[in-house]
């Protein structure tokens, strides 16, 4: 295995190749067509930047059994493998490794906001004004 394989950069070109990321703009406009905006965000990154409109906050650490629709743990909202899914994390790396977990689950309209929560703020884009939905 070369250097240019290893490392945390690799996997994240890995993640990313293919996939058509969302800018903030796209986000809002996925979630307004009733997309799944999942904030992965832990809870005090939250609690200090705030929280996004209509996102559904999903620990990373569940995140896969929440959304698959064929586990016992899922959400109500995770119906089935065509469910548009766009993740959301402070800075878009660790989304981007959360969707391409999502993707090999089957759900292969999953994605992620590029540049993440940071982005969204830098875009003047809303935080939420009512408490977050949070799915344990």
């Amino acid at each position: 295995m070369e250097d240019q394989d290893r490392g945390v950069a690799a996997l994240l070109a890995l993640a990313r190749t293919g996939v058509r990321r969302l800018t903030p703009a796209e986000t809002a406009a996925a979630a307004r067509r009733g997309a799944l905006v999942v904030d992965t965000r832990t809870d005090p990154q939250r609690a200090e930047q705030g929280d996004l409109p209509g996102a559904l906050v999903i620990d990373r650490t569940v995140l896969e059994w929440r959304l698959d629709p064929a586990s016992a743990s899922r959400i109500p909202e995770a119906v089935d493998y065509d469910v548009e899914v766009v993740v959301v994390c402070r800075q878009g790396y660790s989304s981007s490794l959360a969707a391409a977990s999502l993707r090999a689950l089957g759900l292969w309209r999953a994605t992620d906001l590029i540049g993440g929560f940071d982005a969204w703020r830098r875009a003047g884009l809303p935080c939420a004004d009512a408490p977050a939905d949070i799915r344990r």
